[in-house]
């Protein structure tokens, strides 16, 4: 199967081309915004396989959590390929890929939510084990064994969840982030399988309701106003 993925959970946005089990990938550009470079990067990623759009089997996007700016950017364009091409349609959790991407079996992921958050999920040969949510650094749940890797930029972002997670984490991968690679990787098994979505109900993973703090809020932290 040629599937095209697509991933703009964080900046710099990716895409990924799956072509019968090779892989190729490409960043979008730091000084460009998702939405303008990420359509041009796919379909130069495309002529590069000496392919067009009209020649894939199918498209995936990282569905989140993640910006909400940059998910609409990504399900948006995924979506309008799928409509204008007639192709299967799939999303793939941000934080599926990124334990993908650890390399670990045992897996805590922490992406930074902004806002003074993280979206964290604990997987287990790839599975979520209960569901992804978004936490203050200090209350991320942790599992009840030890030997677990941990990735992803919420180690650094916040202290704290690393001291937090040091009672019961091996490993270390911060620079584990959302790329195109590990959401075709996810996604190619499970298209030739037949699974698909309806472009129709495709939308964003947002996990969090909220995209900012209101002036009383920042206030009370003591930020400004």
């Amino acid at each position: 199967m040629k599937i095209l993925a697509l991933e703009t959970a964080t900046d710099p946005g990716s895409v990924a081309l799956w072509l019968d089990g090779k892989l190729i990938a490409r960043s979008c550009p730091d000084d460009q915004s998702n939405s303008a470079s990420l359509l041009p990067v796919a379909q130069s990623l495309v002529q590069e396989a000496g392919l067009a759009f009209s020649d894939l089997d199918g498209i995936a996007f990282g569905a989140g959590p993640g910006s909400f700016t940059g998910l609409r950017v990504s399900c948006g364009v995924a979506q309008g390929l799928s409509f204008a091409l007639d192709l299967p349609l799939l999303g793939i959790g941000t934080l599926d890929a990124m334990a993908l991407a650890s390399g670990g079996e045992r897996v805590i992921v922490a992406l930074d939510a902004r806002m003074g958050e993280v979206y964290s999920g604990v997987f287990v040969g790839g599975v979520l084990q209960g569901s992804i949510g978004v936490y203050a650094p200090d209350s991320v749940p942790l599992p009840d064994s030890t030997g677990w890797l941990a990735c992803g930029n919420g180690l650094v972002a916040y202290p704290v969840l690393r001291e937090r997670l040091s009672a019961v984490t091996a490993e270390w991968r911060t620079e584990v982030m959302p790329h195109a690679e590990f959401v075709v990787r996810l996604a190619a098994p499970r298209m030739e399988r037949g699974e698909r979505i309806d472009p129709a109900d495709a939308a964003p993973l947002y996990v969090r309701d909220k995209v900012a703090k209101t002036v009383a809020e920042r206030l009370a932290e003591g930020g400004r106003a």
